[in-house]
């Protein structure tokens, strides 16, 4: 049998903090090759993925999971009570960069992946597809490796990610799908003076923050069937001016939305472009806006994969996940282009904090269901 917290605390002593691999691909490259796993390195830019495929190239059934080995920078390490990259365990207790998010989700598949087709080889095949790019820009992560798939013509019937998922309890929430997010960045430029003559310049600051004020005042939504309202949060406001006898010519601002089905990135664009002009008007400044989609909102209908998921989590845990779509972004976003996608994982209540930690019992309850996913998806 594959230990997953053994695995897991091999992995957080890979000090593989975002684009760095650390040696994390390079462990699960040698535990999966010597399981009978067909290995690709998919290494683009600076990023480290691996690719990994158990069976058939190509078989019709083929359940995968995906997860990424990097993590956030530990901060200030002065404040840990742990070496962040010395998995030490206290009181039954992993602590480590990555314990929660999401080194112990990776290890408990790849264990359970193992030791599934060593013990009950299935027919079909099992793939995992791990990438270094989570938590930085995912220019090159998990996009990668789906493009590698694509011109190799490998196939995941279904998917599932790793992340953690559950607030609070063991097995209470598994994800859905996932609001979209973007990001907004405003240049109001007007003419700078005097501010004891300001007829004689044109202030970019009441602009902005008339602006703002409308962005953050308007109610996009109400939500729909799976999601919760869509939120914006204006994040920013700078000028950069130490003078308070000067009016300045230029303030920027931004703002972050997390929108749901009832809108995409493009009709979130346009109505951000129309309030600003509308105010540039108003005011008289001119207005510049830069646009991010970092995700479109997406959703895997409650169905076989859910239910699948669900069974598996209710029978190892005593508890019926609840179906969500909150949270941030994962890289699903990415996946469900390729595949019904869900998304279940651990309590995330400690990760990118100081001392993230995971309770050793957790690892190995995560890779039962796990285990038990594989077992009824190729009954």
């Amino acid at each position: 049998m594959t230990d997953a917290a053994q695995l897991t605390a091999d992995l957080i002593r890979c000090p593989s903090v975002t684009p760095e691999e650390g040696g994390a691909l390079i462990l699960l490259e040698k535990l999966l090759s010597e399981a009978g796993f067909e290995c690709v390195r998919v290494d683009r830019g600076e990023v480290s993925n691996l690719f990994a495929r158990w069976g058939a190239k190509g078989h019709a059934r083929s359940f995968g999971f995906n997860g990424h080995t990097d993590v956030v920078p530990v901060g200030d390490e002065a404040a840990w009570t742990v070496a962040p990259f010395g998995a030490e365990i206290r009181d039954g207790v992993l602590y480590g960069r990555g314990a929660t998010d999401m080194k112990s989700g990776v290890a408990a598949f790849a264990a359970a992946a193992v030791d599934f087709v060593r013990e009950t080889p299935p027919d079909g095949a099992v793939i995992l597809a791990i990438t270094g790019d989570e938590e930085g820009d995912a220019i090159d992560g998990t996009t990668a490796l789906l493009d590698y798939m694509e011109q190799a013509g490998e196939r995941m019937s279904v998917c599932l990610v790793g992340e953690p998922t559950c607030p609070n309890t063991m097995g209470e929430m598994m994800k859905i799908g996932r609001r979209g997010s973007m990001s907004a960045w405003f240049t109001v430029t007007g003419v700078q003076g005097h501010s004891a003559y300001p007829h004689r310049a044109r202030n970019p600051l009441p602009a902005m923050a008339r602006l703002m004020d409308r962005l953050a005042s308007h109610e996009l939504d109400k939500g729909s069937e799976h999601f919760d309202a869509s939120t914006l949060a204006v994040v920013t406001i700078d000028t950069g001016n130490p003078a308070t006898n000067v009016i300045p010519a230029q303030c920027s601002g931004a703002v972050n939305i997390r929108f749901n089905d009832l809108h995409s990135g493009a009709s979130l664009t346009e109505w951000l472009q129309a309030e600003a002009d509308r105010v540039a008007e108003e005011f008289g400044v001119a207005i510049e806006m830069k646009v991010k989609v970092s995700g479109e909102s997406f959703l895997t209908p409650p169905g076989p994969l859910s239910d699948l998921v669900a069974s598996a989590v209710a029978a190892e845990t005593g508890v019926t996940p609840e179906l969500s779509t909150t949270g941030g972004t994962s890289d699903a976003r990415f996946i469900k282009d390729h595949c019904p996608v869900v998304e279940f994982g651990l309590v995330g209540r400690t990760m990118h904090q100081v001392d993230e930690c995971v309770p050793v019992e957790q690892i190995h309850q995560l890779k039962a269901i796990y285990g038990r996913i594989l077992r009824d998806f190729f009954a």
